[in-house]
């Protein structure tokens, strides 16, 4: 199994530039994805214990934690994605028609799944735009367009495997 998550940024963008079959889009789809989720799991903690109702910043903790776990989530599809990938490559060369819809089927699911993880936490923007931190909102707007974007190339990688 790939697994990038042991790389250094620099060493990532490396292999995605590189002129390799993966990592590529959807490695990148997973990867902005945990980025929005890291923003907004930042934002969140920097809002707590500022004297907001107690509702409030239970649901702070709420989002803190389903943003950490997203990330850890989106984290594993970066390689994820990669190897449902290899997968299709190799069962295109084996010419075995069901290995092929077999492995095009799984490698439309990684990023289908990519989708609900990112659209759950996009659930969560507007009450953070109302109620983080005025300073971070900025932080909460770059979180909203890294999962748009997460969405928006998961879904073409949804349409290019099935």
């Amino acid at each position: 199994m790939i697994c990038y998550a042991k790389n250094s940024l620099s060493e990532y963008l490396e292999r995605l530039a590189a002129r390799e079959p993966v990592p590529g889009g959807g490695s990148a789809a997973a990867l902005a994805g945990a980025m929005g989720a890291s923003l907004l799991a930042m934002s969140a903690r920097y809002s707590l214990g500022k004297g907001k109702a107690k509702a409030i910043e239970a649901r702070f903790e709420r989002l803190i934690a389903e943003a950490d776990t997203a990330r850890d989530v989106l984290t594993a599809v970066v390689s994820q994605d990669a190897q449902a990938y290899l997968n299709v490559v190799a069962a295109r060369k084996s010419a075995d028609k069901k290995a092929l819809k077999l492995a095009n089927r799984e490698a439309a699911q990684v990023p289908r799944d990519m989708v609900k993880v990112c659209r759950k936490l996009l659930a969560g923007v507007p009450f953070l735009k109302k109620e983080a931190n005025r300073y971070l909102v900025s932080d909460v707007i770059a979180a909203e367009i890294f999962l748009n974007a997460a969405i928006n190339a998961a879904q073409a990688m949804v349409e290019a495997n099935q």
